[in-house]
C-alpha cells in the first residue's frame, strides 16, 4: 500500500512539474530605456499592411521592462514608444523575434539609433544584412543628389550616365539579397528579406531560393508566405 502511494505522488509530482514547464513558443522580452521614467511602450506586429499592438507595458519610475507571450514562429515584431505630444519618428524600434529570451537597450534621447538588441540569432543575420544594404542606400543617395544636379543643368548624357550607375547598385542589392538569402536557407530572416526586398525578382532567382530553404524554415510564418507568393510567380510564369 506504501509503495503504491509513494508511486502515484511521484506520478503526482511528475505531471505536475510537466505542466509547469516553459512552452517552447513562450517569448520573453527584457531591456531599459535610459533616460525615460513615465511612458507607455507597445509590441506591436503587422497585420494586414497595419501595426497592432500585442502587448502594452506601463513605465512608472524603472527604466527596465519586461514583456512575456506565445510566439509560434519568428516574426518581425516592433517596440513602440508612445511619446505623448511629442512627433518625434525616432519611436518605433524593429526586432526580429523568436521563441526564447531577447533584450534592447536603448536611450530615451536617441531611441532608435541607440538599440542594442541581443538574444536572437535572427537579429544577429538581420543586422549583418542591414549593414551591407545601407552602404548600397548610401550610395544611391549620392547618386540621387548628382542626378538631381544633372537636371538642373539639362545634362542629358550624365543623368543617363547616372541611371545607369543606379541601375547596377540596384542589381547589387538583388544578387546580395538572393546570395544571403541562399547562404542562410535554415534562417527565417531569408524569406522575410525576400519578400520585402527583391519580391520582383527575376523568377529563376526565386526557385533558387526555395529549392535551398530548408524545410523548417519553409513552415514558418514567413516561409509560409514565401511559398504562397511563389506559387502565385510559378502560374504566371507558366
Amino acid at each position: 500500500m506504501r509503495k503504491l502511494l509513494l508511486a502515484l505522488l511521484i506520478l503526482i509530482s511528475f505531471v505536475s512539474c510537466k505542466k509547469e514547464a516553459p512552452s517552447t513558443h513562450t517569448f520573453v522580452l527584457t531591456g531599459n530605456i535610459k533616460g525615460l521614467k513615465e511612458g507607455k511602450l507597445y509590441i506591436q506586429r503587422i497585420t494586414d499592411t497595419l501595426l497592432v499592438p500585442i502587448d502594452s507595458i506601463i513605465i512608472s519610475g524603472d527604466s527596465n521592462f519586461k514583456s512575456e507571450f506565445k510566439l509560434d514562429s519568428p516574426e518581425m515584431l516592433y517596440l513602440f514608444l508612445d511619446r505623448g505630444v511629442s512627433n518625434s519618428l525616432d519611436n518605433n524600434i524593429p526586432f526580429f523575434a523568436e521563441p526564447g529570451t531577447m533584450n534592447i537597450q536603448t536611450s530615451l534621447d536617441f531611441f532608435t539609433t541607440d538599440a542594442k538588441i541581443t538574444g536572437s540569432k535572427n537579429q544577429e543575420l538581420y543586422d549583418e544584412y542591414k549593414k551591407v544594404m545601407s552602404n548600397y542606400v548610401d550610395q544611391d543617395l549620392d547618386l540621387y543628389a548628382k542626378r538631381f544636379e544633372a537636371y538642373k543643368k539639362k545634362d542629358a548624357k550624365l543623368i543617363d550616365k547616372i541611371q545607369q550607375q543606379q541601375n547596377a547598385i540596384t542589381k547589387r542589392k538583388y544578387l546580395y539579397t538572393t546570395n544571403f538569402a541562399v547562404n542562410h536557407p535554415d534562417a527565417e530572416v531569408s524569406p522575410y528579406v525576400t519578400l520585402a526586398e527583391i519580391y520582383d525578382i527575376n523568377f529563376k532567382y526565386l526557385d533558387t531560393i526555395k529549392q535551398t530553404m530548408t524545410p523548417r524554415v519553409a513552415k514558418s510564418l514567413y516561409g509560409k508566405k514565401f511559398m504562397k507568393y511563389y506559387g502565385e510567380r510559378q502560374k504566371m510564369e507558366q
